[in-house]
């Protein structure tokens, strides 16, 4: 079992650009780009918090997913 970072269908609803989320949170353009893609082995509680807020997101499961 994986996790899966929803991030790219987020910003896909969102019409929002990755560098617009970088520039909202914070967070570096390669560490969006690495979430977008499902390419980050860690996902710091900080970094999920920054993007959650940003995204006006409430509940986890919409950012993070199980895969099997």
């Amino acid at each position: 079992m994986e996790i899966e970072v929803k991030l790219k269908q987020l910003l896909s609803e969102r019409n929002m650009k990755q560098v617009e989320l970088s520039n909202l949170t914070g967070l570096t353009q390669r560490t969006i780009s690495e979430l977008t893609n499902n390419q980050i082995e860690r996902l710091p509680k900080s970094t999920l918090c920054k993007i959650a807020e940003a995204l006006e997101i409430e509940d986890i499961r919409q950012l993070i997913d199980f895969k099997k």
